[in-house]
């Protein structure tokens, strides 16, 4: 092993360095019960994966089931044993791959979407340019003072990211994002 790749007990370290990380997201479908978000993050955080990206909201009321979208990294080999273990805890219903749903559709990631609400000052050409800009962003003003603006601005998160980059020298202070919410193309259901 290199010396700049020293073991840190993260699971990331287990595959040969030969394997290439890759980026996943998964649909968790789970009980809507007090505690099963706590132990799906404990096992991510007992086994030192990380989580990129987590969204989780009750999507069907009446049968009390939650969605939880995770977005980690990892070899394939972490990637089937961070899906193995899920499956496992009690109250989780199904665990998808949609990345890997989406490749087996012919299709190169799912359909993933994040919101941001981003603050930005200024006054005169400033003010007009971060109008400008979150109108070709098709960003929403959702609050509007005479010192600043919140915009509300929603897809992929590479547009988020670059969205946020322009607004840097206009005078953002503030960014909240709320994580992916994921779902593959087609008729099939999670």
């Amino acid at each position: 092993m290199n010396a700049h790749l020293q073991p840190t007990g993260s699971a990331y370290f287990i595959s040969p360095e030969t394997t290439a990380i890759e980026s996943h997201t998964l649909s968790v479908l789970v009980d809507n019960e007090p505690g099963v978000l706590a132990r799906v993050i404990g096992l991510f955080s007992g086994r030192g994966y990380n989580i990129e990206s987590l969204t989780v909201s009750e999507t069907e009321h009446q049968a009390h089931l939650s969605r939880i979208t995770i977005v980690t990294r990892g070899t394939p080999h972490v990637l089937e044993q961070i899906k193995a273990q899920l499956d496992r805890i009690v109250p989780v219903h199904r665990v998808v791959d949609l990345t890997v749903r989406a490749r087996e559709l012919g299709q190169e990631r799912p359909i993933e979407r994040e919101v941001a609400l981003v603050k930005v000052i200024g006054e005169g050409e400033t003010r007009a340019e971060t109008l400008r800009l979150a109108d070709a962003f098709h960003a929403k003003v959702v609050d509007a003072t005479i010192d600043h603006f919140i915009l509300e601005i929603t897809g992929k998160s590479s547009k988020i990211d670059q969205f946020i980059a322009i607004m840097k020298p206009l005078g953002l202070i503030e960014v909240c994002r709320t994580g992916i919410a994921a779902m593959n193309r087609g008729a099939q259901g999670m």
